[in-house]
């Protein structure tokens, strides 16, 4: 019997993946992941969590875990998310968390266990083909798709995992976990930042980053009120600016730029004009299991709630080159480009620059 160590969160998603593992014939071991430490701040959802993992895993009559990864999170993740916003871009770091933690260390440990695969609750699935590659495939469930988020796996990360979800939907997820009596059956999906979770953004923010206060200014250079600190924005943002409606009755304010140089947060409202691009650059690009040749047409996804969009890619020494057949609001530094071909996702790059016009 193969044995697969599963990283189970406290959701729905891994406890229900737990058990359809179990009814592939594999011997499945829980593994908990404590990647943050919640001491100084005074929550305790990973205790919640890992709760919750104790009692489905007991429910389901398998082996659990726990490890404490909270020193990789903060060398790996976490300074790479603070340094970003230090810069002014707005970084995913659920992209990151899964590259460098959760099939990183995640992986030796689980290997250490006796795992011959690992596995995750994401909503993906996975392609071993026979000449030895390893493709990334789009869900079954399309509005659950994860794909964007795992677009920075390698092909060694990606030989010996499995996605019991690839088939099944998040409907279906629930649907079993009520039969099965889970405790999490109707538990609601983890949100915010990746293990470190929902949080009064800016006021978590100021802990590890100094605010530094600035002019916002209007696309004339005209000041019309002030900002607590450029990393607390992002474009095509309309709440939380502090600004309320225009006296021109041409609606509320929005994110249209920030100058980084200058401290000011550039503002716009009634014409979103000044949000749409027609092409951007990316690097650090991670190919799935190759590119698809020097230059070439595909979809792509700029963040993770959008639709796919017609794009030509073409790769240069320093980095790839993407247009857009059509023009694209919001497109925003230090988020990933996610590119696909038909149902497999083919690899990703961080968004470094954005060309309008």
């Amino acid at each position: 019997m193969k044995t697969v160590v599963l990283g189970m969160s406290g959701g729905v998603d891994s406890a229900v993946s737990a058990w359809l593992l179990k009814q592939q014939g594999y011997n499945v071991i829980a593994l908990f992941m404590h990647n943050w430490d919640e001491q100084d701040d005074g929550c305790c959802t990973a205790e919640q969590d890992y709760d919750d993992v104790k009692r489905v895993s007991d429910k389901l009559g398998i082996a659990y875990y726990s490890v404490n990864f909270a020193k990789q999170y903060r060398e790996r993740v976490f300074k790479y998310f603070l340094d970003e916003y230090a810069k002014g871009r707005t970084p995913n770091p659920d992209v990151l968390c899964n590259r460098e933690i959760k099939f990183g260390p995640f992986a030796d440990y689980a290997k250490a266990l006796g795992a011959d695969y690992i596995a995750t609750g994401h909503y993906c699935g996975v392609l071993h083909s026979d000449d030895g590659a390893h493709y990334l495939l789009k869900a079954r469930d399309q509005s659950k798709d994860q794909t964007y988020f795992l677009n920075q796996l390698s092909q060694s990360q990606l030989s010996d995992v499995l996605f019991p979800l690839a088939d099944v939907t998040k409907q279906e997820v629930r649907d079993i976990a009520r039969k099965l009596g889970l405790v999490n059956a109707a538990k609601k999906d983890s949100t915010g930042i990746c293990f470190i979770g929902e949080r009064n953004f800016r006021k978590f923010l100021q802990n590890y980053l100094p605010n530094c206060p600035g002019d916002i200014v209007d696309t004339d250079g005209n000041k019309v009120g002030e900002h607590i600190g450029l990393m607390y924005y992002t474009l095509g943002q309309r709440r939380g600016l502090g600004l309320g409606g225009t006296s021109d009755g041409c609606g509320r304010w929005f994110v249209a730029d920030k100058d980084m140089s200058a401290n000011k947060l550039v503002v716009s409202h009634g014409d979103e004009s000044v949000l749409m691009s027609r092409a951007l650059f990316a690097t650090g690009a991670n190919w799935i299991p190759c590119p698809l040749g020097d230059e070439f047409d595909c979809t792509a996804k700029f963040r993770y709630r959008q639709s796919e969009q017609d794009v030509h890619v073409t790769l240069r020494d320093d980095g790839v080159f993407v247009e857009f057949r059509q023009p694209q609001r919001a497109v925003t530094p230090g988020q990933f480009a996610v590119f696909y071909s038909g149902n497999k996702c083919i690899g990703g790059a961080t968004i470094d620059k954005v060309y309008k016009g």
